[in-house]
């Protein structure tokens, strides 16, 4: 597979097929999209598996080059269908790896998938920050679920929560040269959006946001402002879009260059007709039901994807 470069978007992503696949209760209580299922842990799992495959096998027919790993037998690693959280691939040869709410999530961190990457893939790694020693001072970064980067113009959006931490934000700017675009943003109930892309999305042309969820009018007009100055064309959603996971989306290249918004079918069915006409300026539509995935964790396709922007190694 021809890896294409592009400042905003990436045409290889890591996916980690579930071992043991359930509602993880170490974080039920930060993420109000989970838990929303009836269904016994052995019926999640199965259904999780399906829903996986059938995602991988739609992103590879589209011509997005899935590197694919299984998860690990031991510990019980409930979301590591989750890996964006734990782990981001830059263009700069840099791996950051992030500090983690829940303690069971923790162990999700590989080395192995990162020394695979360089020896069996071809990715070239030059350096490794690691952030998770903030977790000693129960402060946390989750990866790109706490942060939306628009790496062209190197900003990181944040909504801060339990989980996205201002300090671990600070460092991560720091050391990675991205500018912060941070802000407070809460669901319909008042309670804090767990994750940044739950609630918005950035493409190369494209913002999909909340932006009803950002309640200070201040803090609204900052992050706008902020998109329409990098020439994003934006689509606001509702809160009920939002639910339905239609900010958790995450725009693509195919192996032929071609502009891929990859979203689950809930989101796809949430957008109405002249807002899917819109995406479809920008970018063709990948949907794929992962109702079970998206009612059991609260974590929609783009959750289950980690962008690898890492350049190839030469020779």
């Amino acid at each position: 597979m021809t890896l294409r470069l592009n400042n905003q978007l990436a045409s290889s992503v890591l996916m980690i097929r579930p071992y043991r696949f359930f509602s993880n209760p170490q974080t039920a209580q930060s993420n109000k999209f989970q838990g929303k299922s009836s269904l016994s842990e052995e019926q999640l799992h199965a259904y999780a598996v399906k829903e996986f495959d059938a995602l991988v096998s739609n992103l590879q027919e589209a011509g997005v080059d899935v590197v694919l790993f299984d998860d690990t037998p031991e510990p019980p690693t409930p979301d590591s269908v989750f890996p964006n959280n734990w782990v981001s691939f830059h263009a700069n040869g840099k791996v950051v790896l992030y500090p983690m709410e829940a303690k069971n999530r923790r162990t999700e961190r590989r080395e192995d998938i990162i020394s695979s990457l360089r020896e069996g893939h071809g990715f070239s790694v030059e350096q490794i920050v690691d952030l998770t020693h903030h977790e000693e001072q129960e402060r946390y970064l989750e990866g790109t679920g706490s942060m939306v980067l628009d790496h062209a113009n190197k900003i990181a959006y944040a909504c801060l929560s339990s989980r996205t931490h201002i300090n671990v934000l600070s460092e991560f700017a720091s050391k990675m040269d991205y500018s912060i675009v941070s802000f407070d943003a809460m669901d319909r109930s008042n309670s804090p959006v767990y994750h940044t892309n739950v609630m918005m999305s950035v493409g190369e042309s494209l913002a999909i946001i909340c932006d009803d969820s950002i309640r200070s009018n201040s803090q609204r007009e900052k992050v706008l402002s902020s998109l329409k100055r990098t020439n994003h064309k934006i689509l606001k959603i509702t809160f009920e879009q939002m639910e339905a996971f239609a900010g958790n989306v995450l725009e693509v290249l195919s192996n032929t260059g071609e502009h891929l918004l990859l979203m689950s079918n809930q989101a796809m069915h949430s957008f109405s007709k002249e807002q899917l006409n819109f995406i479809n300026t920008h970018a063709r539509i990948i949907a794929v039901p992962i109702n079970n995935i998206e009612a059991s964790a609260g974590g929609g396709v783009r959750c289950m994807m980690a962008e690898i922007y890492l350049p190839k190694r030469k020779g």
